[in-house]
């Protein structure tokens, strides 16, 4: 038998240590056929809901929503929140691209844009006047650049008249995000919640339910055909779907976030944080390779985008046959950068092993 692979991409990522276990679980019960509409998958639903709030810290009065991607998240956020204008803080191919819906969707997206490896402090930002969302991205995947949640949360204090939404696709729920300050986010499950991708989160508040009934009700504008916020909204609140979920996906996602609760946010957040400056210590210290992010304080928790002075495919080649699986860099940093997953699933031995099999490059 081949030995087993350790994955440290950006997503889909190393799956969660019980996955398995959940997934037989899931087999068991025979969760794949049995209907959405049942008291068993309601039951399933509120399990995740609640387990959801308790990981992050979520306000009783928000919904927490599923729909089949982060990416379709993008599209319904502006399809339901934004008539006319939209603001969008773009330091990489995904921010850029929630910023590109925007557009194809027929706003008038305003941008602020910074180079790939640079990110946003609150004193920078001016926000347009008549802007009605404010679109951030926590963690930039693409470049390994956060926004701190200070950051986020002054954003929003000084602009309490605009909707303010986070992605966090490929951090949460490591950021300590006050979610009275944030009227959405959304992520999806393949990174460091260590699940096969096929489920995004999406949880919103009351002030964005009442724009998109707004749009809809009193404007006479669509607000899309699929997955509309009031709908899931108004399922979400009986434990419901308008449409067949991924109920397995919820499932896992349920029992995942509750093995996180038995160990407590902070005790992962701390360990996170640990892991992540033996990363940066490692490269910043290794001949032929240099961090991308130069300011400290905007460093991702959850991915490290590492420089490299050969070809990045010649070093994720040697150690893809030590079967330690690393991820090139995005885009037009495809041959000159790799990066490194420091999800909640990657273990302290596993981010060890890898540093020290790098040494030896």
């Amino acid at each position: 038998m081949a030995r087993k692979q350790i994955f440290y991409t950006a997503g889909p990522a190393e799956l969660y240590q019980k996955f398995e276990e959940y997934l037989q679980e899931a087999v068991d019960n025979q969760l794949g056929s049995i209907s959405h509409r049942s008291g068993q998958f309601k039951k399933i639903y509120q399990h995740t809901d609640e387990q959801l709030r308790t990981l992050l810290n979520i306000p009783a009065e928000n919904a927490i929503m599923f729909t089949g991607s982060a990416s379709e998240i993008w599209e319904r956020i502006i399809l339901n929140c934004v008539e006319l204008e939209s603001f969008h803080l773009v330091n990489g191919s995904f921010s850029k691209k929630f910023y590109q819906y925007a557009a194809a969707l027929g706003r008038h997206a305003h941008k602020m844009e910074k180079p790939m490896g640079e990110g946003f402090t609150y004193g920078e930002i001016e926000v347009p006047e008549y802007a009605e969302l404010i679109a951030t991205t926590q963690n930039e995947t693409s470049s390994g650049v956060q926004m701190r949640e200070a950051d986020i949360h002054k954003l929003k204090r000084s602009n309490s008249d605009k909707l303010i939404a986070v992605d966090m696709v490929s951090s949460a729920p490591i950021p300590d995000l006050d979610f009275k300050l944030v009227d959405t986010a959304f992520f999806s499950v393949q990174k460091s919640f260590g699940l096969p991708a096929g489920l995004g989160v999406w949880i919103a508040n009351e002030a964005c339910l009442e724009k998109a009934n707004k749009l809809k009700n009193e404007k006479g504008l669509s607000i899309g055909a699929h997955h509309t916020l009031p709908e899931l909204w108004s399922q979400s609140k009986e434990y419901q779907t308008p449409a067949t979920p991924n109920v397995m996906e919820i499932f896992l996602l349920g029992k995942v976030a509750e093995d996180m609760n038995k160990t407590g946010i902070d005790a992962i957040r701390k360990e996170t944080d640990r892991k992540a400056k033996l990363i940066y210590n490692f490269f910043e210290n290794k001949q032929g390779y240099s961090v991308s992010v130069q300011k400290e304080a905007l460093r991702s928790r959850t991915v490290a985008v590492i420089d490299t002075e050969a070809p990045s495919s010649e070093i994720i080649n040697v150690l893809k046959e030590k079967n330690l699986i690393v991820g090139a860099g995005y885009g037009p940093k495809k041959l000159s950068q790799i990066r490194i997953s420091n999800f909640v699933a990657n273990s302290s031995e596993q981010i060890e092993l890898l540093l020290a099999e790098m040494d030896k490059i």
